[in-house]
């Protein structure tokens, strides 16, 4: 090899391991938060303020389990079915709604089509924290506060997953499929229904992700709506019982076997449905 070819490639190598350090550093960051949690939770209180979690003494896990779910008569069940409800079938409506909004944006022509969808836009950038005092006053004119749909339908409407589903309609579904349906004689519902959506799976699959993983970790808009501790979401139920453990420390233990199983739904969700939403996540890269 040349002097020539040794300069060329030492600045190649010094770029990969660079790339190859940052990465293990992000691995790092994103793990031991997560190995923590795995090794808290087979602890007992006096192990937890000993710091001694590399132990293999002190072992409760079952017993941080049996606690968990007896505490407070049973509550944290009632949480879990709760956010269970607000996230999958939320999650699934809130993208059936999106994905079909995207697709009449893109294959439909109406009036002010894209100022309308400039608001939708606009409407991502809007935080949500700011949203739940308007909604909680809607909710309250509705008569909904403090009940499951206060929390639930405001999750229904998401902008981000009407501009996912616009980029999924570009992408995946051909203009020219869609007039082969309606000279067969379909309907536009039909068309949309049996053409269309089938067309949009993988771009369903990935807004639906999005939205279970953003209502899972919904916190402020059920802080703000919900008083009845058994209409709280797992994230509300388990803050609670976090404020609780400064005075009473026996909530310690299990508001991290809490935390622990809180997160086990989202990453089967991710497991089982990331071959689609890879997928989904190309849409339109490749013509």
């Amino acid at each position: 090899m040349s002097a020539t070819d040794s300069t060329l490639l030492r600045p190649k190598l010094l770029g990969r391991a660079t790339v190859n350090v940052v990465v293990a550093v992000s691995v790092l960051y994103t793990l031991l938060p997560v190995l923590w949690l795995v090794l808290a939770s087979t602890k007992n209180r006096d192990a937890l303020f000993s710091s001694d979690l590399l132990s293999l003494s002190d072992f409760s896990l079952l017993q941080n389990l049996k606690d968990l779910f007896a505490m407070d008569g049973g509550l944290y069940g009632r949480w879990y079915v709760n956010s269970l409800l607000y996230a999958v079938i939320g999650a699934a409506v809130g993208a059936l709604v999106s994905v079909a909004c995207g697709y009449a944006f893109d294959k439909y022509r109406f009036r002010h089509k894209e100022k309308l969808f400039g608001l939708v836009l606009a409407a991502v950038m809007v935080p949500q924290t700011v949203l739940a005092l308007p909604l909680y006053l809607m909710a309250s004119e509705a008569g909904l506060v403090n009940t499951f749909w206060a929390v639930f339908i405001p999750v229904l409407f998401n902008p981000f997953g009407v501009y996912l589903g616009r980029i999924f309609a570009r992408g995946y579904v051909p203009d020219e499929v869609l007039e082969a349906a309606r000279v067969d004689g379909a309907g536009e519902l039909t068309t949309y229904a049996r053409v269309a959506l089938r067309m949009l799976g993988p771009g369903l699959i990935t807004v639906f992700l999005f939205q279970l993983t953003a209502i899972w970790n919904n916190f402020f808009l059920p802080m703000v709506m919900l008083s009845d501790q058994d209409l709280y979401p797992v994230s509300l139920g388990l803050y609670q019982w976090n404020s609780s453990a400064s005075v009473s420390p026996e909530y310690y233990p299990v508001v991290i076997m809490g935390s622990l199983l809180a997160v086990l739904p989202l990453i089967l969700a991710f497991v089982l449905l990331q071959r689609f939403w890879r997928s989904g996540l190309t849409a339109g890269a490749v013509k």
